[in-house]
């Protein structure tokens, strides 16, 4: 019987696996997923593997399924069950394991599902998540007789995220869990934590019955800022489908954004590490990296992608980073992944020590800026548009323009703020996102870009 075995071709993304069940991605994927990863592991030295799932219908087949695939390359197997993903990661790191692999689809729709990998304290994305697919076509798997054990890491995982509360009064604290895999783990957490809380939608149901969890969307946010309100809570705290993302929310009812949380968090870490370097992706408003600089720190622009981010992170030694996203890291006084449910016990303490979240918000400009804007562009096409369109900006530039930016796509700086197109590195669009300090700023701004998109054939949506 051949071993070989060929993916999707979908399926193996930039930063993670990713498929739609039952047509795209099954669990002999999964299972060659478990023998590739395995394999490297192996390849790399590496003994013993740590494994958990999300909420998701799909998960605890595609989990057995991988385990079969991690034993049968001769590693040992450390199962932690069902759970948010920074829990695996806490995990691997806290018992000094050689990997660890996380079946979630995070915050993809209930028919998707998926791996994030790491090796040793390091993301695994890019290259080698291709490798796996290498490996696999070729057959070229190792082979042992491997072996696992089953273990609840829960109570030492929240013991650890309460360990850095510093708050000094109570607070009133709506969380909406979204249905999503860390509800158990939040039901602990509240337990070990000072002031009232108030849970929203704890039960874990991979159908995600309330809303889709993806704090990133203001729709997602209605219930807590309903509850926000209703009960005089002094914050709420959202997560994505697996809690490696958080979402804010104020006690005046505003929405938090990711690029804000890093800003207000900033003023704890840079406290704590004065001059450091804090990093945030392209995409992130300029008022965060102002802010940054203001506080005394180094402010580092940096490419899309948690994977990406994290990696950065350990290259400069920076205590903190932080994407639009809600993916935010920690390497101040914790391990430098993203936590979402570290980032909330970490925000209570803010909170609680400098006044309402509001006011810590309001010290931050308020900005003009759009959404992200995704255009159609064909794969082929898109990487070779963004290309023409930098060395458009970077000639003006040099004639005396603005300033340009090119570490992931182009971000072009003027006097009325910022814009910027970038590639996606998972699908087939371009995105665009402006920031101005006032509407005609904004206007100038968007035609920028639609100016640039029109010189390279592409029509920008009629309502953009």
């Amino acid at each position: 019987m051949t071993l070989a075995h060929n993916f999707h071709p979908t399926v193996l993304r930039e930063y993670d696996i990713r498929g739609i069940i039952g047509k795209t991605l099954t669990t002999d994927d999964a299972r060659a997923i478990g023998r590739g990863f395995g394999t490297m592991v192996v390849r790399g030295g590496g003994k013993k593997v740590a494994i958990g799932y999300d909420g998701r219908l799909s998960s605890p087949s595609l989990e057995a399924a991988a385990v079969e695939g991690l034993k049968s390359v001769g590693l040992h197997v450390v199962r932690i069950g069902l759970g948010p993903t920074p829990m695996l990661y806490f995990t691997a790191r806290h018992l000094k394991l050689d990997a660890g692999m996380m079946i979630t689809g995070s915050h993809n729709p209930p028919d998707y599902n998926g791996f994030k990998m790491m090796i040793g304290k390091a993301p695994f994305f890019g290259s080698q998540i291709l490798e796996i697919g290498k490996i696999a076509a070729a057959g070229d798997f190792e082979a042992g007789e491997g072996s696992e054990e089953t273990i609840d890491i829960q109570d030492a995982y929240v013991d650890r995220l309460v360990a850095d509360y510093d708050g000094t009064r109570d607070l009133n604290v709506v969380w909406d869990n979204g249905n999503g895999a860390a509800g158990e783990i939040l039901r602990r957490l509240v337990k070990k934590l000072p002031g009232k809380h108030t849970l929203l939608f704890d039960d874990i149901d991979g159908t995600f019955p309330n809303h889709h969890p993806d704090p990133t969307i203001p729709e997602n946010l209605e219930d807590i800022l309903h509850k926000v309100a209703e009960t005089k809570a002094d914050l709420g705290i959202a997560f994505d489908g697996d809690a490696d993302r958080i979402g804010a929310v104020d006690e005046k009812g505003r929405i938090v954004w990711g690029d804000q949380l890093v800003a207000i968090y900033s003023k704890d870490v840079l406290a704590n590490h004065p001059g450091a370097t804090i990093i945030a992706d392209v995409k992130a408003s300029q008022s965060l990296f102002d802010q940054i600089a203001k506080l005394g720190g180094k402010p580092l622009m940096w490419k899309t992608g948690h994977s990406l981010l994290k990696a950065k992170m350990a290259e400069t030694n920076s205590p903190l980073a932080g994407e639009m996203s809600g993916h935010i890291f920690f390497a101040d006084k914790y391990y430098g992944f993203d936590d979402a449910l570290y980032c909330g016990v970490r925000l209570l303490g803010l909170v609680s020590r400098f006044g309402q979240l509001s006011g810590l918000r309001d010290e931050l400009p308020d900005m003009l800026n759009t959404p992200e804007v995704r255009f159609q562009v064909n794969e082929e096409r898109k990487f070779a548009a963004v290309d023409e369109i930098k060395a458009r900006v970077k000639a003006e530039e040099a004639a005396g323009g603005a300033e340009v930016n090119d570490i992931d796509g182009v971000r072009v700086k003027t006097v009325d703020g910022w814009w910027l197109l970038r590639a996606s590195n998972t699908q087939d669009v371009l995105v665009a996102r402006a920031e101005a300090f006032s509407p005609e700023g904004l206007e100038r701004l968007k035609g920028a870009i639609k100016d640039n998109l029109a010189k390279s054939g592409i029509a920008a949506p009629a309502d953009f």
